[in-house]
């Protein structure tokens, strides 16, 4: 499978917004706080960035919106259009339950649980074989988990500096979420709502891209 093995920085820049794909850093280093951060990423980034309030078109939209989201959780075009797909099979709306699938990823649920600073840091985690999910370990980042699902850390895991650091400063959960530091164990209490998805993206516009 591809990976992206540049600055992740880019895409923040590309999409004019944090993204947060570096966790922690993103708050307090960010290149969108830096003169180079005004410009979109390119030999003509410049040019481009003192055009910027040039008409955008409306299938440019709909791109940049899908490539944020796409960004956001980490995952391939292919793995995307394929979540894309599942949710257009399933009852409700598309573009909530795309986002929804995402959220209930894995890698995503131990970041928001506060293992991780970031998604990328989680997939390292979950790839590494250092999290159980109901007493048995599991090593897909995209494994997708439902209601009732206990996600918990290894026991040689809940001595990792890092580990330990990151969920010191973990304070806030989503509701759908119940965790446990001293156990370092979360359980999936729900499925998230609209108004708790990591971040906001206008999935209308992907469901309007994917379906010119």
């Amino acid at each position: 499978m591809s990976r992206y093995l540049g600055s992740v920085c880019k895409h923040c820049r590309r999409e004019k917004e944090k993204l947060f794909l570096k966790g922690e850093r993103c708050g307090t280093k960010c290149t969108l706080d830096s003169k180079r951060g005004k410009n979109i990423p390119g030999q003509h980034g410049a040019q481009r960035g003192r055009m910027g309030r040039a008409k955008v078109s409306d299938y440019a939209r709909h791109l940049r919106e899908k490539q944020k989201a796409r960004r956001i959780y980490g995952l391939t075009e292919e793995q995307f259009s394929n979540y894309f797909k599942r949710a257009d099979r399933m009852k409700g709306l598309t573009g909530e339950n795309l986002l929804r699938l995402l959220e209930m990823r894995l890698d995503n649920v131990v970041h928001r649980l506060g293992v991780a600073s970031s998604r990328k840091q989680a997939r390292q985690i979950v790839g590494h074989g250092n999290i159980l999910v109901n007493g048995k370990r599991v090593n897909l980042p995209g494994y997708p988990l439902k209601q009732g699902d206990v996600v918990a850390l290894k026991e040689k895991m809940k001595e990792n500096v890092i580990i330990k650091r990151t969920l010191e400063r973990a304070n806030r959960f989503p509701s759908w979420l119940s965790f446990d530091k001293v156990a370092a164990s979360g359980t999936v209490v729900a499925t998230p709502s609209v108004s708790e998805f990591s971040h906001p993206i206008d999935s209308q516009l992907i469901v309007e891209l994917y379906s010119k």
